[in-house]
């Protein structure tokens, strides 16, 4: 929808810039609509994604076994879903634009904000496992090799995290300005430096033998990078370099053949890759970490046992196996959910988290700032409550 191609073929759609013609503003004796074109597709195409999961969300509530004939959907009529999907889409975009891309924007923040939060959550996950495995290979093995590893990665994350720091230092602020940018990184850099220090308190290790510096890095490098991206949101020229302060500057007249929007910044390009590799975990994850399976509505890892007769005779066949049969594996309805709130962050991610305003251009605001911030922060008390819950509460199994 950003495309040069696509944006000029929205152009000749009536909703574009038909509405609040009065306040467009022309500047340099090009009206900056063209600007917008991209945008607001973006926001139809992601209200119909969203909307479409969220239909299945409903669908799927208690759904406990493949018995239940709401499986069936769940797990079959492709060919229906996909042309419920196409049929939404297309109605989206005669919704008539006026406020819904102000109000939709909000919906975005918010589901963005939650997503975030599922992004750090998968990457607790992912340390996790990562150092539970290792660590099995290095007892297995009796090979001081993966420790060296172990050491060298959590090195890694820290200095990049180090290096993170001071890069947001030079680039998002200035001497006698910027303090709210100070004040961000700073905060975030002692917070992770706290749960770095937690990680690896005797009692902590005692309660969780898993838990170590390995997770803190991580956690630390993926604060610094959504401190980052609400940095780059901070509609300030002075504090922050990716501002779009002339949003007709970055939209030129490509002759007969219409607009071309640039929003492919650093943030926006990393952002999508880690979003990508998220939305693929949330498919493709089995965990081994009750928290997290609590968490994400997952069933823990089974155990590798000896194939049934009923599975090699599936195999053989080429066919699937129902193994929901006494009950489901994950909550269909909560991975709908997740798509759900995956929607709305594609959507803020490829718009720059930059709102609609009145003149019909695209602004930054210190909303978005304030969202990753606060993302940011309680990101870190969620992964701060999986070091202390087992102390905090004794009588529950946090093994």
């Amino acid at each position: 929808m950003l495309s040069p191609g696509v944006e000029s073929q929205l152009h000749k759609l009536p909703w574009v810039c038909e509405e609040g013609a009065q306040n467009l503003v022309v500047l340099q004796g090009h009206i900056d609509c063209g600007s917008l074109l991209g945008h607001h597709a973006v926001y139809h195409m992601c209200f119909a994604m969203a909307a479409f999961f969220f239909l299945f969300t409903l669908l799927m509530i208690c759904v406990r076994s493949s018995r239940d004939p709401r499986a069936a959907i769940q797990n079959g009529f492709w060919f229906f879903k996909f042309l419920i999907l196409v049929g939404i889409t297309v109605g989206a975009f005669y919704i008539p634009d006026g406020s819904f891309s102000n109000i939709w924007f909000y919906f975005g923040v918010v589901g963005s904000f939650l997503f975030i939060l599922i992004q750090l959550v998968l990457f607790v996950d992912f340390a996790h496992s990562w150092n539970q495995q290792w660590l099995c290979k290095a007892e297995e093995r009796d090979s001081r090799a993966w420790y060296a590893g172990l050491f060298f990665f959590t090195l890694l994350f820290y200095t990049l995290s180090i290096a993170a720091v001071t890069l947001l230092f030079i680039y998002y602020t200035q001497p006698g300005a910027c303090h709210e940018g100070k004040v961000f990184i700073s905060l975030n850099l002692c917070f992770c430096v706290c749960v770095s220090i937690i990680a690896v308190l005797p009692k902590v290790q005692d309660a969780q033998p898993n838990s170590g510096l390995l997770q803190a890095s991580v956690i630390t490098l993926y604060t610094m990078f959504v401190t980052w991206l609400a940095l780059s949101n901070v509609p300030d020229q002075k504090c922050n370099p990716h501002l779009l302060t002339d949003f007709s500057n970055e939209t030129v007249l490509a002759g007969p053949e219409g607009y071309v929007t640039r929003w492919w910044d650093a943030p926006s390009i990393v952002g999508l890759v880690i979003f990508i590799l998220c939305t693929l975990f949330i498919s493709l994850r089995s965990s081994d970490h009750r928290q997290v399976n609590s968490l994400m509505q997952t069933e823990e890892r089974p155990p590798i046992l000896e194939a049934t007769q009923q599975q090699q005779v599936a195999a053989r066949e080429g066919r699937a196996f129902d193994n929901e049969q006494d009950r489901v594996t994950y909550s269909y309805s909560f991975f709908h959910f997740c798509l759900v709130l995956a929607s709305l962050h594609i959507m803020m991610t490829l718009t720059n988290w930059y709102r609609p305003s009145e003149t019909q251009k695209m602004i930054s605001t210190w909303t978005a700032v304030w969202v990753k911030i606060c993302a940011s922060w309680a990101g870190l008390l969620l992964y701060l409550w999986t070091l202390v819950a087992p102390l905090l509460l004794p009588s529950r199994d946090f093994s």
